[in-house]
């Protein structure tokens, strides 16, 4: 394997918006090499963790084949957003000051719904290749209902596919360094990909070997120092990459341990909802039983391109 290619840096030259869709509120922005970025701010709630997540298991991603929108890691001056009219939103901004993250905006790209998931093929393989991914770095955040998944291009000839995106609740492990173990198993049955029948054991047959320790290195050291210095269980950056590489690479040798392989049919999923939706309308009052049951319903669509004038 040749040397891996560091995450570019890029500057803010105009804020475009915020997007309110989650909870961090991240920015589209223009930047210096005329590029858009969707930018998760350091400033955010959900703290370095999740920027150190979005770079580990998106470049992952990006190394094993998957589709994955680039990352680079972007200079921010408050002062671009200085007309940003919510109070809020700029509080965020200004302790969000110097080296964020920012993902490649893809004009246009629409979620990858409940709706869609009907109608929208998906090969197996690459359903399971998806799938051992979210289960190599336990990512909770990938359900039906929380697909993190967009189809793009949706204009023009080349034909639409799945990207991945938001990979800031995965590995879950790093929360918690003292009560980790590789070889656990998570739940995936409400996996989003889980009713394409996803052949996860061709997929760790194919990917496992190539989660090597050179790679896993080569990846976790395109994380910035300032996002691991407050580690309070590792007494330096490098110690901390050096567990992430440690984790990852003995899970990856484990994945017979923790391979999902038991996924619902649409069929039993939709029964599954069917049954939980009874369940809360028969535990409401009479008169709040007139009211629509609007359990499961899937979020607003998302589609960036509104954004953009």
């Amino acid at each position: 394997m040749g040397p891996w290619k560091m995450l570019r840096e890029v500057t803010a030259t105009r804020y475009i918006t915020p997007l309110r869709s989650g909870g961090s509120v991240p920015g589209v922005v223009e930047a210096d090499d005329l590029g858009t970025y969707v930018v998760k701010f350091t400033g955010s709630a959900q703290g370095h963790k999740a920027l150190v997540a979005e770079v580990i298991v998106g470049e992952l991603a990006r190394a094993l084949g998957l589709r994955f929108p680039e990352l680079v890691l972007v200079h921010f001056d408050p002062a671009v957003a200085e007309r940003e009219p919510h109070q809020e939103v700029r509080e965020l901004h200004a302790s969000s000051a110097g080296l964020n993250l920012g993902m490649d905006y893809l004009p246009g790209a629409r979620d990858f719904t409940p709706e869609v998931a009907q109608v929208f093929p998906v090969d197996p393989l690459e359903a399971g290749r998806i799938v051992w991914l979210d289960a190599l770095t336990v990512n909770v955040d990938r359900t039906v209902h929380s697909s993190n998944l967009m189809v793009w291009p949706t204009f023009g000839v080349a034909p639409p596919r799945l990207w991945l995106i938001d990979h800031g609740a995965a590995l879950v492990f790093h929360h918690r360094w003292d009560g980790t173990d590789p070889r656990k198993a998570y739940d995936f049955r409400h996996h989003a990909l889980g009713h394409y029948g996803p052949d996860v054991r061709a997929a760790d047959a194919e990917l496992a070997p190539r989660v090597t320790e050179e790679l896993l290195r080569s990846i976790t050291a395109e994380v910035p120092d300032a996002w691991l210095a407050d580690e309070p269980d590792f007494a330096t950056p490098d110690e901390a990459r050096e567990a992430y590489v440690t984790y990852l690479h003995a899970r990856a040798r484990a994945s017979e341990a923790w391979l999902p392989t038991d996924f619902p049919s649409a069929q039993e999923l939709a029964e599954e909802n069917a049954r939980r939706a009874a369940r809360t309308r028969q535990g409401r009052p009479d008169w709040l039983k007139r009211v629509p049951d609007l359990h499961g319903k899937p979020a607003a669509e998302q589609d960036w391109s509104v954004h953009l004038g």
